[in-house]
């Protein structure tokens, strides 16, 4: 997603957090680098970071991958304001399913590039998302 912000100059901005300490500080998965990489995007700099609380007052939308990640979010939300900012990320593409993007960990090479394909869809689809609200906005100010 950051790959398309920056390619789109959108004024956007997108992070990724976990709720797994074992691996806060450690780098991209080497088999997701390698999946990026084919595609012309670099993971190399990505470190791991612990979601936070703060993270509701810096985003206005919160995606997550599976329904343990969506409780993890959802046990840390202070109020109702924070918890309709949460969502399922391959609700983007099928609306309303509650699909779960697997994880790929135990798999090889062609698993994290299903994973790659379903995610790069569904930030293909937040993408116009985006664009229209901006659209809109500026709608506003004219």
């Amino acid at each position: 997603m950051a790959d398309k912000i920056k390619r789109l100059h959108l004024n956007a901005e997108v992070d990724s957090a976990g709720f797994e300490t074992f691996h806060r500080g450690d780098p991209a998965d080497p088999r997701s680098i390698a999946v990026a990489a084919a595609y012309g995007i670099d993971l190399s700099g990505h470190i791991a970071r612990m979601f936070t609380v703060m993270d509701f007052d810096r985003f206005d939308h919160i995606y997550v991958m599976d329904r343990a990640n969506y409780n993890d979010v959802m046990a840390v939300a202070r109020d109702i304001e924070d918890e309709e900012k949460v969502g399922l990320i391959l609700n983007l593409i099928t609306p309303g399913e509650n699909r779960q993007v697997p994880d790929p960990w135990y798999g090889g090479k062609e698993d994290f590039e299903k994973v790659y394909r379903m995610l790069d869809q569904a930030c293909d689809q937040l993408v116009k998302n985006l664009e229209s609200d901006h659209q809109y906005y500026n709608s506003l100010r004219s």
